[in-house]
């Protein structure tokens, strides 16, 4: 490659960023660290009337979350801006008009009401209406009006739009990195609007204007733009610029495969669908977000890299540096992927695993604090290196681990059922009392010591095991048994030995 890579993530401040967006900003970014080069935030917010109050530092707070920062747009200016398109208004007439001059673009006055009854016509004679090469000669256009009579209607200020002027009877080629070489005949394509009556550009005139202005060298976009290649193609080549690669993302599918993943399909099957919390401005509406559910930025993404591309290896754990080293466009399925929430939990627990015990630790004391309980900060740290295999969110270490903080309050019917027998109380008060012999209570000397005392009684260690671990648990759960005993302590674990034996008579 020999100019600099240039990418661009173009979303819309329209609420919300899907995953689906995400998974497109991560490619690119994957693709611009790979190659040295530039990531670009563009905001696409020509269509006022779906602008939403706060969607534009959603997005820009989402990516940083993420680990995936752009180095270029609003607020990291690189000379290629502004970089937003409600700023840019004035650059794209200019353009819309280069191409009137060119013979590539027309104006059209025809009213919404007039293209409404072609197409009412049409329909009754089961046809449908296509403005394009076949009638455009018949509509109210500057290619079947006289340039006097053009005149007229743009000094009396009448409404107009600007066409592209698809051509005739030729066939295109177009290339795509992911989906290879594609042929569209001509003579099916619509005179595509460039410029809007109310003077804003349509996406398609703005984005390639934008493209070309901002060096765009690759363009990584979702398949729903796929049906624009062929318009887009033909606007580089009217303008006489080089066109960027191109290359277009197949959809996230629902869990079950058909259709594109919605918000609903999160709210019904209890996922999120976008990175962060959002709420919704006019109505209030409160949407789940990864961060919030407690889901690590590492499990996220390594999740979204897989939705559509994968290494071409056994290896699943990606950290974020080996995914631009591995990522290749061209090793990105032509079809949709299906997502599964269950996969994501997957990539959240191996990450919780990975992750930094104290950081972990500032989780959990956060949930203790809110439960009043005071612990030293190391004694937290250990306890989560105690646990976390066995927890998927932060939000699971008070289940996995009250026991550290607080003597059981009550005994699980059923485990205590299985564990404590009619002899299990005299036992366990024996095993009391020879504890208050034992001097070193660390978990190596403690399991030598009572092995050993169980051994002596001649009885199965589970007749004693069980029973202990609901003595000092509540239930049939939790690590190691004398880990758990090491780190309450001594005295705490006689106690609650204690405490069992009264209540479980």
């Amino acid at each position: 490659m020999s100019s600099k890579v240039r990418v661009r993530f173009a979303p819309s401040p329209t609420g919300p960023l899907h995953i689906g967006g995400v998974r497109t900003a991560l490619y690119n970014y994957l693709f611009a660290k790979k190659h040295g080069g530039d990531f670009v935030l563009r905001i696409e917010d020509t269509d006022q009337n779906r602008y939403v109050e706060g969607a534009e530092d959603y997005i820009i707070e989402s990516l940083n979350w993420c680990g995936i920062p752009f180095n270029e747009g609003p607020g990291k200016e690189k000379g290629h801006g502004p970089y937003r398109q409600s700023e840019r208004k004035d650059i794209y007439r200019e353009y819309a008009e280069k191409l009137i001059a060119s013979g590539d673009a027309y104006y059209a006055f025809d009213t919404a009401d007039e293209l409404d009854e072609h197409r009412k016509d049409h329909e009754e004679k089961g046809k449908t209406f296509i403005y394009n090469w076949h009638n455009r000669e018949k509509l109210k256009n500057s290619l079947s009006l006289s340039q006097e009579e053009v005149e007229k209607k743009l000094e009396a200020d009448e409404d107009y739009v600007i066409r592209f002027k698809s051509p005739q009877d030729e066939t295109l080629d177009l290339k795509d990195v992911i989906r290879g070489d594609m042929e569209i005949d001509t003579n099916i394509l619509d005179d595509k609007v460039l410029f809007k009556s109310d003077g804003m550009p349509t996406y398609h005139l703005a984005n390639i204007v934008d493209d070309h202005l901002m060096k765009i060298t690759h363009v990584i976009r979702g398949e729903e733009w796929l049906p624009s290649l062929a318009l887009h193609f033909m606007l580089y080549r009217a303008f006489g610029w080089k066109a960027p690669e191109f290359a277009h993302l197949p959809l996230i599918l629902k869990p079950q495969g058909k259709g594109k993943l919605s918000k609903r399909d999160g709210e019904k099957m209890g996922f999120p669908v976008f990175p962060l919390e959002w709420k919704d401005p006019k109505s209030g509406e409160i949407s789940a977000g990864y961060k919030e559910e407690g889901y690590l930025p590492e499990a996220v993404v390594n999740m979204l890299a897989f939705l559509g591309w994968n290494p071409g290896t056994e290896q699943e754990f990606f950290k974020l540096e080996e995914l631009i080293a591995a990522f290749e466009l061209e090793r990105v399925h032509k079809g949709g992927a299906k997502f599964d929430p269950e996969k994501t939990k997957w990539f959240q627990q191996h990450y919780i695993q990975e992750a930094d015990n104290d950081i972990l630790a500032d989780e959990f004391q956060k949930q203790l604090e809110k439960k009043e309980i005071k612990a030293d900060k190391k004694y937290i740290s250990e306890v989560v290196a105690l646990i976390k295999e066995r927890v998927v969110f932060p939000k699971d270490f008070w289940d996995q681990g009250y026991f550290f903080f607080i003597a059981p309050t009550s005994f699980d019917p059923k485990d205590s059922k299985k564990a404590w027998k009619e002899d299990t109380g005299q036992l366990m008060q024996e095993l009391a009392e020879f504890l208050k012999s034992i001097d070193n209570f660390e978990a190596e000397a403690l399991q030598e010591k009572v092995k050993t005392w169980i051994k002596s009684k001649e009885i199965g260690f589970g007749k004693v095991m069980m029973p202990l671990r609901i003595a000092l648990v509540g239930a049939l759960q939790g690590p190691d048994l004398y880990k758990i005993a090491e780190f309450i302590g001594k005295e705490e674990s006689i106690d609650r030995i204690e405490k069992a034996v009264e209540t479980l008579k």
